[in-house]
This record gives C-alpha cells, sequence and structure tokens, in this order.
C-alpha cells in the first residue's frame, strides 16, 4: 500500500520567464493552448501546477481545472515508474481527463500489487494531490473566505439544503461568524471529498451524506483521522476521512473508501496512519520532468499580460 500526499502553493508563487517557459514544455500542446485560454494568472497558474502531480486510469472522475499538468505527471512518473514523455492525458466527451497512455497503468490482478487512485483539487492560494493504492481516493481544499456578495446569514440560508439539520446545528454553534464559516467549509470539503472519490457527481444529494466531526482541534501540523460520516442515515465504517490544515485558512478532507473492483464485492482495505501534506517548492515539481515540445516564448508573453486574479478577489484577500 502506498499514500501521498502533496500540495503546491500557487498563490505565491511568481515563475520567472524561465521557469514558466520549462514547465509549458513540460505539458502537452494542447494543455499548454488550454491553459493559455485562461483569462488570470491565478487560474493559469494552478492549471499548469496541477496537471504535474499524478496520472492514472482513475483519472476520469476528474474534473478539468483540478486535474493538474505537472502534479499528475510527477505522480505517475516517481510512483508508477512510467516514464514522463510516455504518459499521455486525453479528455472524456464530457472534459475530464485520463490516462490514455500507456493503458496498462494497472498491475495483473494477482501480481499482488494494488491499483493506485489519484484525485486532486485547488481552491485558494493551494493546490493539492492526494493518491493511495488499492482504495478510491477523493481530495478536496477549501479556503475559509467572507461571502463575496451577502451576508453570513444569507448566504447561509441559500446553502440551507447542502447539508442536514444536525450539520447546521454545529455549523452554526460557532462563536463568532468565522469560526461559523470554518465550520461551513470544513463540512463542505468533506462532503466534496467524498463526492470526487466515488464520482457521482452534481446528480448526488448532499443530505444523504452527514458528517459527525473529531473532537480534536485540527491543526497545521497533524492529519485526524476521527470524523464519521453518516450514509442515509447509518453510520458507514468502509470509508475514512483524513482532515488537515495547510494553515489557518486551508482546510483540506480526504475520502478514502474500497476500491472499486467490478470482479469482486469491494473490500476496506487497511490504510496507514494519517500523513499531514507535504508542501513542494517549483524545484520538487519539475525534479522527474522532461521537455515534451520546443520552447514557445509567446507562451511567456501571453501570462505576462494576464492580470493575477479578478479585482474582488484581490481586494478580498487583502482584507483578510
Amino acid at each position: 500500500m502506498g499514500s501521498v500526499r502533496w500540495a503546491f502553493r500557487c498563490g505565491s508563487w511568481t515563475p520567472s520567464r524561465s521557469d514558466w517557459l520549462f514547465a509549458a514544455r513540460c505539458v502537452q500542446r494542447e494543455e499548454k493552448d488550454r491553459i493559455g485560454q485562461f483569462v488570470f494568472a491565478k487560474d493559469a497558474k494552478s492549471a499548469m501546477i496541477q496537471l504535474s502531480l499524478c496520472t492514472s486510469n482513475t483519472l476520469a472522475c476528474l474534473s478539468l481545472r483540478q486535474a493538474g499538468r505537472l502534479l499528475l505527471r510527477k505522480c505517475v512518473c516517481e510512483r508508477m515508474g512510467i516514464p514522463w514523455s510516455e504518459i499521455r492525458l486525453e479528455r472524456s466527451p464530457k472534459g475530464k481527463p485520463y490516462l490514455a497512455a500507456p493503458m496498462k497503468v494497472s498491475p495483473d490482478p494477482g501480481s499482488g500489487h494494488p491499483a493506485w487512485s489519484f484525485n486532486l483539487s485547488h481552491q485558494g492560494d493551494y493546490a493539492v494531490l492526494a493518491a493511495e493504492q488499492g482504495a478510491q481516493v477523493g481530495v478536496d481544499i477549501m479556503k475559509t473566505t467572507m461571502p463575496g456578495s451577502s451576508s453570513v446569514p444569507e448566504f447561509f440560508r441559500i446553502m440551507t439544503r447542502q447539508f442536514t439539520a444536525y450539520e447546521w446545528s454545529v455549523i452554526q454553534s460557532g462563536a463568532s461568524e468565522h469560526q461559523q464559516l470554518a465550520a461551513f467549509y470544513r463540512h463542505w470539503a468533506l462532503k466534496e471529498s467524498f463526492i470526487k472519490a466515488i464520482g457521482t457527481g452534481l446528480g448526488f444529494n448532499l443530505q444523504r451524506v452527514e458528517f459527525h466531526l473529531s473532537p480534536e482541534p485540527l491543526t497545521p501540523k497533524y492529519a485526524l483521522r476521527q470524523t464519521k460520516m453518516h450514509l442515509d442515515e447509518e453510520e458507514d465504517d468502509d470509508w475514512v476521512f483524513e482532515e488537515s490544515l495547510l494553515d489557518t485558512d486551508h482546510h483540506v478532507a480526504v475520502a478514502l473508501g474500497p476500491a472499486d473492483n467490478a470482479d469482486s464485492a469491494p473490500l476496506r482495505p487497511s490504510f496507514p496512519p494519517p500523513t499531514s501534506f507535504t508542501l513542494l517548492s517549483f524545484s520538487d515539481l519539475i525534479a522527474s520532468a522532461s521537455p515534451l515540445t520546443e520552447e514557445d516564448p509567446a507562451c511567456w508573453d501571453s501570462f505576462k499580460m494576464k492580470a493575477e486574479a479578478p479585482l474582488r478577489q484581490k481586494e478580498t484577500h487583502a482584507s483578510t
């Protein structure tokens, strides 16, 4: 069994010309073109970074913006032993990326080496990746921020149907609006991690899952695994949830469940102790990378013309 928990701080990454051009050479041409279409530099950076961490035959359950170019490739290359130049990402008709080549990324059933599952998320200042052998995995990161266009009570009213009555009682028990928002985003990350792990998407009724939080407080240094999920009002022992903080404002949830094996009933895997996310530098990110295309100076010119983020996002970030 193997586990990977990686994070990269996109928000504080200010790439040099040489860094950006090298990163652009290390992803497929069509992905580089997609990155160039983002309006804001913040989105272009997160898309570039996310494509680097890992890739697997389960990537079809990932959304376009979360399929990190460099993160995906780094994980496939280093953990699955596939040369960087042989990794080929394509997209399903719904726009979801998957590993098209080499096709044989999972070991033979009798080899004793379980297949890898991967998932990525980006929100706030970070891109994160979680990978696990022999289990379904989903990851979600949320940044605690004030609502941009409404009050906290109005924001909660709009989101009423996303949580159960019990979850709302926990969320609204906070002594301050910031504490209530932190609890809200913590619950949201847990639900999203589960939805992403099972690959259901928007058709899943979020009130079917109810989370009972760990009594231990979260800290940036340690990952906890005490939170329990109730599915259709019954506690589900097949799934475990890791929770951690990257910093005081960024909460990460990782859902781990039985591997989806069509040939047999899913068995609950035994997981190693939870580990906190490793923060990667850009040098870490490209350590295994090799160029796939020729250098294109216009790629840098296009990137430098982009504003970092929408004005409202920049003002909100500056005030928090």
